[in-house]
């Protein structure tokens, strides 16, 4: 049965050009020009596809995963148009100009926008994002299917299975995000083979503030990435494995207790750094009673968190999994792989990806804080259909 290709209006209508606006409102012109010429991307000469337009394109295949490349790249160069208070005219680019016009801008560009835009956007008392003062964040990883492509096999590598090889190549993906608001914060994409640790060691130092609070698995822990988390001034409540050995140095009187971690190679344990340990357990719940959870805290003091506190905050971990599914479902689509054929191209689209997520994001906390409402309680994919097809009461769209 033949494949009917899906296209968008012949002629860009107000909901899609106010839908670039919202791009360009996280990403403004004049920044994007700036990292464009810190990169040494800018173009030389006056082209179809501008390099600040290419960007925005970019950004854009995020928001329309079912059209086919030269509908995005249409839709966007009349948006951009229309903000600049011209007359929309149509753009004719072949998928061959598109790709070339990606790979002269490389991942860089992206990456680097991506430093400069992404950050928190919980103000101080935002319902939902703070915890005695401290913003709630949370750190995890997930990976992307990437095309099954030689290239991309040779850098990203496919994941194990029990027989053969997995379907598709895998990215790593990385994110500090702000539980409150949904927002990646910062990230790291890498290929399959690196290690979660690895990219946190050069994630986390730059990153973390001492107003943070942040949250992670037991898959994180290790003493020196411990080491280099409590160094940034952050407060820290990661959960441990089981088989760590933390015996009780001194009881508390929420139940909780001090021990000591130290390094593996310090086998005199003569250098080690003092925690809080909370063990619990979850009743009535769907978790087997057997299974116990053991959280490592760098906040001593139990007046400054309770044990009971800190147990029921950690499940605020799980808004993470929460935008990864963002990203693999809603934002994805129907798509089982991440459209680029290159490395390069991947990581791009990746980073794109991710400045695409963020302004939807921002646009969500922009609607619900006036009316005092948590972002957790707005749907994501009605966000997402009203930047594509609806024309907002208050339009995100620059003066």
């Amino acid at each position: 049965m033949a494949r009917t290709r899906k296209t968008l209006p012949a002629r860009a209508d107000v909901a899609h050009l106010i839908s670039a606006g919202v791009l360009a409102s996280v990403c403004p012109r004049t920044l994007i020009e700036e990292v464009l010429a810190d990169t040494g991307r800018a173009s030389q000469r006056e082209r179809l596809l501008p390099a600040p337009a290419v960007v925005y394109y970019v950004m854009a295949l995020a928001l329309w995963r079912e059209a086919p490349l030269e509908e995005v790249l249409r839709v966007v160069c009349e948006g951009l148009q229309w903000l600049g208070g011209s007359e929309a005219g149509a753009v004719q680019a072949s998928k061959s100009a598109i790709s070339q016009a990606r790979t002269r801008l490389g991942p860089e560009v992206m990456r680097q926008l991506a430093e400069r835009v992404l950050r928190p956007l919980a103000v101080p008392g935002a319902p939902g994002a703070w915890y005695r003062g401290l913003r709630v964040m949370a750190l995890d990883g997930s990976c992307m299917d990437v095309a099954d492509e030689a290239a991309n096999a040779r850098y990203f590598g496919y994941p194990g299975a029990s027989r053969g090889q997995s379907a598709f190549p895998q990215a790593r993906l990385l994110g500090l995000v702000e539980c409150g608001t949904h927002a990646v914060v910062a990230a790291e994409v890498a290929p399959y083979n690196h290690s979660e640790q690895a990219m946190a060691a050069k994630l986390l130092p730059a990153k973390l503030t001492a107003d943070m609070l942040v949250l992670a698995d037991r898959n994180f822990y290790s003493f020196k990435l411990w080491q280099i988390a409590c160094a940034s001034g952050a407060r820290l409540a990661w959960r441990v494995k089981s088989n760590l050995k933390l015996p009780v140095e001194q009881l508390l009187a929420d139940g909780s207790y001090l021990s000591r971690v130290f390094d593996s190679a310090d086998r005199h344990r003569s250098a080690g750094q003092i925690v809080r340990v909370i063990d619990y357990t979850l009743q009535d719940s769907a978790t087997p009673p057997q299974d116990s959870y053991r959280l490592v805290t760098n906040i001593l003091a139990p007046d400054a968190a309770p044990a009971l506190e800190l147990a029921a905050l950690y499940h605020e971990r799980w808004e993470i999994e929460g935008v990864f599914d963002e990203f693999k479902t809603h934002l994805r689509a129907n798509s089982t792989v991440l459209r680029s054929k290159t490395p390069d191209l991947v990581l791009q689209e990746l980073w794109g990806l991710l400045l695409a997520h963020f302004a939807i994001r921002q646009l969500m906390t922009q609607a619900a804080w006036p009316r005092g409402l948590d972002p957790d309680r707005l749907s994501f994919i009605h966000a997402v259909r009203v930047i594509k097809r609806k024309m907002p009461q208050a339009a995100a769209v620059p003066p």
